[in-house]
């Protein structure tokens, strides 16, 4: 088997792009090939988004208390930096030492609870000294609202906003610039009673009423556009590109509305038999309005993160019809479609979409 390439630094890049706001979520922590992490970004940067949002797990960087292994953190960083791009750091997913460990209490990796709250705090701190220069944005934990993503717990607001408390002061005074970003919460219209999560307006009203506000600098919000297109306008019943204007209301109902939103999910799937999807010409079309509706509408939108930009490996299912490139760096036309918006060059009849006029014969 021939040697992987190299991935040599080259000359520091500047992304050149005319809407600032465009932003992937990648899926580079999994990478074994270094030349992969490179690769990518460079293609983020020629696609002209100016940031990534990047997991990096707290049980992978602390696979033990007091042991650190920073090497692929370091080497996401390295590049993305090398290519001019920004990173807004998920953290998350906790190591098995900060979990339980009694045989009758098995536990999954996003199981958290107060008592380990602080070892978090503790970590996400070195994180942000560690890459003050690097990171401008932290999240803290991910679709908490979502019983899986809260380790089969109880889905509780209050719980999120103790996390919040916890973890806050303590990132501040090892990087008092960082922002720290909350939510990331799932939009879901899942019922009061449901065992599987909740709502996702509920919850951040939860948070805020649990004393949340003080506790984080910005709202960090996932929107889905599923088969609406992206103009679609927001109720509380539906989901859809545009409820992320709902959890700005919530917001602004308890005068926060001073703080930005970062977009850190969106996008449409073009799978071609999954129910909540559209088209590939549909997700060009919708995913360019959306980009424009936001440049347009929503000032305090800072970012809008496209899910995903390529998974290291196919998922042989609908997922991988969230993505912009496949495993071996092909391009859809959907990475394209994104380009031609970054770089200024849409036309009154874009090249990707709308679909063609196929004539009976």
């Amino acid at each position: 088997m021939p040697p992987a390439p190299r991935a040599t630094l080259g000359t520091p890049q500047v992304v050149q792009t005319q809407h600032r706001q465009i932003c992937v979520h990648t899926r580079l922590i999994d990478e074994v090939h270094e030349w992969k992490i490179q690769q990518s970004l460079r293609m983020v940067r020629e696609m002209g988004a100016t940031t990534i949002v990047e997991f990096f797990p707290w049980a992978y960087i602390e696979p033990s208390p007091g042991n650190y292994n920073w090497s692929q953190v370091d080497t996401i960083m390295q590049h993305a930096q090398n290519q001019g791009i920004q990173v807004i750091a998920r953290l998350g997913y906790v190591p098995e030492w900060a979990r339980p460990t009694a045989e009758d209490q098995s536990t999954t990796l996003n199981y958290l609870t107060s008592e380990n709250y602080a070892d978090f705090a503790a970590f996400a701190a070195k994180f942000a000294s560690r890459y003050k220069n690097e990171i401008s944005q932290i999240i803290i934990w991910n679709e908490p609202n979502l019983s899986f993503e809260w380790g089969f717990q109880a889905v509780d607001p209050a719980a999120y906003a103790n996390l919040l408390q916890a973890v806050y002061p303590v990132i501040k005074e090892a990087n008092p610039d960082v922002e720290i970003l909350a939510g990331a919460l799932a939009p879901t219209l899942e019922s009061a009673d449901s065992a599987n999560g909740m709502n996702d307006i509920d919850y951040l009203r939860g948070m805020y009423e649990a004393g949340a506000g003080d506790s984080f600098d910005a709202l960090a919000i996932h929107t889905y556009g599923f088969t609406y297109p992206a103009e679609a306008t927001p109720s509380s019943d539906t989901l859809n590109f545009r409820r992320a204007e709902l959890l700005r209301a919530v917001m602004t109902e308890f005068g926060d509305e001073v703080k930005p939103v970062y977009i850190t999910e969106m996008g449409w799937n073009d799978h071609p038999r999954w129910a909540n999807s559209v088209t590939p010409a549909q997700r060009a079309q919708y995913t360019i309005k959306a980009f424009q509706w936001a440049d347009e509408n929503w000032p305090w939108a800072k970012t809008l993160c496209v899910w995903a930009l390529r998974y290291p490996a196919p998922t042989y299912n609908y997922p991988d019809y969230f993505t912009l490139l496949t495993p071996a760096f092909q391009a859809k036309p959907i990475y394209y479609a994104i380009q031609d918006y970054a770089h200024g060059d849409e036309q009154e009849t874009p090249l990707w979409y709308p679909p063609p006029i196929i004539e009976e014969r």
